[in-house]
């Protein structure tokens, strides 16, 4: 799945964003996904419900494609992988956006690449047997044609959904690869060996003899003051006049 306007960490935008549900259905990875879930689902419902029918001269229901039974379940068995396979990678495609670790989105990548690469080849399988199958079958009388016709197509189908689909997720590898490998600024290492520049030089230190100071306080008796007295004349009342009226 391709993203674009910002930083990515193989193909999904890094961790911190909200989930856009119309951007993600939208996403050609998320497309092509679906369809892989619905050709399977189609596969393996033909085959379940019309694939095995009862035989002119056997009472047992029998495949329809040559009465070969391991050619049913083999397509009844990729089909069901592939359809539980596809719903636990739509969830993963909506989880990774939120995964803060590279590591994580590394191995969830690997992991759609490895898967769908593995099922394209099965499916190729799975069209190769049925087709080969379906054209040695030569009494379909009470055979639904149009249920074998169909599996062989959507097998066909499938083949090229998860084709697709390994692209993309092969794609989204190289590019979290690459913006791994990506140099990012370092401050180089400090020099213990290159001597201070004069400016910066650090002064020697030389430690001195502390000596401590004595200090000398006056003595208290020295600083007392004599009592108060007035130096103030006494006063009578000799001079004294009444005021005349």
């Amino acid at each position: 799945m391709a993203e674009t306007g910002g930083a990515s960490a193989y193909g999904a935008a890094l961790a911190g964003g909200g989930f856009d549900f119309y951007k993600f259905v939208r996403q050609p990875q998320t497309i092509v996904r679906l369809l892989s879930w619905v050709f399977g689902l189609v596969v393996f419902a033909c085959i379940t419900t019309e694939g095995y029918v009862n035989s002119p001269t056997s009472p047992d229901a029998k495949c329809i494609f040559n009465q070969r039974d391991s050619a049913c379940q083999y397509a009844v068995g990729v089909g069901v992988i592939a359809f539980l396979a596809c719903i636990g990678f739509l969830m993963l495609d909506v989880y990774v956006p939120f995964m803060s670790n590279a590591q994580d989105r590394k191995y969830t990548v690997m992991a759609d690449l490895g898967f769908s690469g593995v099922w394209t080849f099965l499916w190729f399988v799975c069209f190769c047997v049925l087709a080969s199958q379906w054209a040695r079958t030569h009494d379909v009388r009470a055979i639904p044609e149009d249920a074998a016709r169909a599996t062989i197509a959507f097998s066909f189908f499938s083949i090229a959904t998860w084709g697709i689909l390994t692209y993309f997720a092969l794609g989204r590898f190289r590019r979290g690869v690459g913006d791994a490998s990506i140099p990012t600024y370092t401050e180089p290492p400090a020099d213990l060996q290159t001597p201070y520049p004069p400016t910066y030089a650090p002064t020697s230190y030389n430690p001195t003899t502390y000596t401590p100071t004595t200090y000398i306080y006056p003595n208290n008796e020295s600083q007392k003051q004599p009592p108060f007295t007035s130096s103030l004349p006494p006063q009578d009342d000799s001079g004294y006049l009444p005021p005349k009226y």
